[in-house]
């Protein structure tokens, strides 16, 4: 699972509006509110930049090809604390119930825990389909290449950049 920075004030504000609209959280101020919604994603983006970047030093130290990135990148997570991929979505909804319970801007919390983890999955969910979006978007405009090649990865990036910023979610 990966956010984009530009979808993260849009889930913030969904976030936001789905938990007090439905009677989960008191408030004093939506817009404090979101701002910690955002701070929450925003840590997890920079710490998950800050993941990649770790693994690419490793691989250019030690020589390693680009094919194992992945690997690397999740040794790295595992080294720093962070989650995996594949670990991201629980990670996420643990640190807003955190934030929501320690935020002196939520007054209460009447949601029940189990309640409140299913709804903020679902918002999260619903605001991070984009990459399988994106991936199949990207690879019907360069089926003509051989995935696993060196031009198929540079393609990929390439084309996946353009529909990122056409789509202001850089």
């Amino acid at each position: 699972m990966r956010i984009y920075s530009g979808k993260i004030p849009a889930m913030a504000e969904s976030l936001t509006k789905t938990l007090t609209t439905e009677g989960d959280i008191e408030i004093e101020s939506e817009e404090e509110v979101r701002m910690d919604f955002e701070a929450v994603f925003k840590e997890y983006v920079r710490r998950d930049r800050q993941v990649l970047d770790e693994a690419k030093a490793r691989m250019e130290r030690e020589g390693l090809s680009y094919g194992l990135l992945g690997k690397i990148k999740s040794q790295v997570a595992r080294d720093l604390g962070f989650p995996a991929r594949d670990e991201a979505l629980p990670y996420l909804v643990e640190q807003v119930m955190t934030m929501l319970f320690h935020s002196n801007n939520v007054v209460e919390v009447y949601g029940e825990d189990h309640v409140l983890r299913k709804k903020i999955t679902n918002v999260i969910k619903r605001n991070t389909n984009l990459e399988d979006d994106l991936d199949k978007e990207v690879r019907s405009k360069i089926k003509n290449l051989s995935e696993g090649t060196a031009s198929f990865e540079i393609e990929y990036a390439k084309v996946m950049d353009q529909l990122k910023r056409r789509k202001g979610l850089g």
